[in-house]
Parts: structure tokens; C-alpha cells; sequence
């Protein structure tokens, strides 16, 4: 995903009404950027901490807020992408270009596929009869600032009941016999490691963990981060312990 021109450095000074932020330019103007991001960002803004991040502009005069927040500096010196619209599109791109060998885009790579009620963000082979249904998850719960900088990023950070949905969906798919896959596009430049966030939402973890034993596939994948370029680059290990 490249970005021309590149993302503008700014100062981001809050997050407000969830999808709110302010940021200060490089002139020392502060303005209000949108914040398309439904998760509560835990460790992703730091409070009381004035943080480098990277904004888009989309050029549209008419949108109530023309810039959108794409990415925080976090803890560690670490960078994290925030913009959750961004992640189907870092995970289909990965996966037209063979990067994913689990997932060949061989037969065709579609969006925004209906399965019964409900709707995967991938599927592989022809839109009326998939034989791959794939969801993909941002992830950034990184550690914190008084946290060992130990590359463990963990998924979800808030309570996530359309995750546990999506989750038994996937269980549904492989027990009618079709392939399932969840892909983590972990956009934290600092992780080494993917695991669970039981902490924060156990049944998440529970069911996590029961789709792995039923045959889904899981995957994680960390996101290189840049004013230029945003990109999958390499799979990460996922602790299931």
C-alpha cells in the first residue's frame, strides 16, 4: 500500500467520542482528524502523552473532517496503524501477490463475501462458490509503557462479541467442509509474537482456541509501517498456551 504523497508527520494530542482526533501540524495548527477506529486503542494513545503519529489527507474540502489518523507512535518507539479500513486491503494485497502460502490467489480473490447472514472480509475462488472464507483482525494491543518491550501483541483489546460470532462462523464453514481462515494483521512495528488477549476478553480466547482444534486456519502477519508504505512483511508465531 503506498502512499503518494507520503502520510504527514503530526502530533497527536487526543482521541475524543471515539472516532475524533486532534493532532498539531508542523506549523504549530491544530486540527481535528477523523479516527476510524472502533476498538478502545488500549496502549495505542498513551494519556497525557503527546505522540508523533501519521495522518492521510483525502483531499475532499466537503468531508466534515478531510484528514484521517492512520498511524500512533506507541510505547517502545514502536509504531502502530490505527486505521482499521486499511486492513483488508493490507491483507487482500498480500494475498494476490502470493505472499500468504496458506492462501493461493490461484482461483480468483473476492471481497466482501456473504456466507449465510453473515459477511467474510476475503474469500478465494469464484464469488458464487468459494472454497475459502477468510476474516481478517487489526491488532495493536501492544505492551504498555511500563511494560517489557517483549514483542507480544495480543488481540482483542476490548470485549468482542462480533468476534466470537465470526469465530464460530469460521467452525461452521470448515464443519460443512470448506476451508476457514482468520488472518491478524498485526500492525505493530514491534511484534515478534501474536497471542490471545484472554485478559481482556476470555471467551474470545476460548473460542479462538477451539477453532484452531476444529480446523480453522490462523494466521498472523506484522505490518511494516511508514509515511510511504504500509505492508505485510512477515508471518509472526501465535501462542495459543
Amino acid at each position: 500500500m503506498i502512499f503518494d504523497p507520503p502520510l504527514e508527520s503530526v502530533t497527536l494530542l487526543r482521541r475524543y467520542k471515539r472516532f475524533m482526533a486532534d493532532v498539531r501540524r508542523a506549523d504549530g495548527r491544530e486540527i481535528t482528524v477523523h479516527c476510524p477506529n472502533t476498538g478502545s486503542m488500549k496502549n495505542c494513545v498513551l494519556p497525557g502523552i503527546e505522540q508523533a503519529a501519521l495522518i492521510s489527507d483525502s483531499g475532499n474540502d466537503k468531508r466534515k473532517y478531510r484528514h484521517t489518523l492512520e498511524a500512533v507512535q506507541v510505547a517502545h518507539g514502536h509504531w502502530a496503524g490505527v486505521n482499521t479500513g486499511r486492513t483488508n486491503a493490507l491483507v487482500e494485497e498480500a494475498v494476490r501477490e502470493g505472499m500468504i502460502a496458506e492462501l493461493s490467489p490461484a482461483q480468483g480473490v473476492e471481497r466482501e463475501v456473504r456466507y449465510g447472514d453473515s459477511r467474510f472480509d476475503l474469500a478465494l475462488g469464484d464469488r458464487a462458490a468459494p472454497h475459502t472464507f477468510i476474516e481478517v483482525k487489526n491488532v495493536t494491543l501492544g505492551p504498555g509503557p511500563e511494560d517489557d518491550d517483549d514483542g507480544v501483541i495480543a488481540f482483542p483489546d476490548s470485549v468482542t462479541e462480533r468476534g466470537q460470532k465470526h469465530l464460530q462462523t469460521l467452525m461452521q464453514v470448515v464443519a460443512e467442509g470448506r476451508r476457514a481462515a482468520l488472518v491478524f494483521c498485526v500492525q505493530h512495528t514491534g511484534a515478534r509474537m501474536f497471542r490471545p488477549a484472554d485478559e481482556v476478553d476470555p471467551r474470545y480466547g476460548a473460542l479462538l482456541r477451539e477453532a484452531r482444534e476444529r480446523g480453522v486456519i490462523l494466521l498472523a502477519w506484522r505490518t511494516g509501517i511508514s509515511a510511504n508504505c504500509f505492508r505485510l512483511e512477515c508471518p509472526l508465531p501465535l501462542d495459543l498456551s
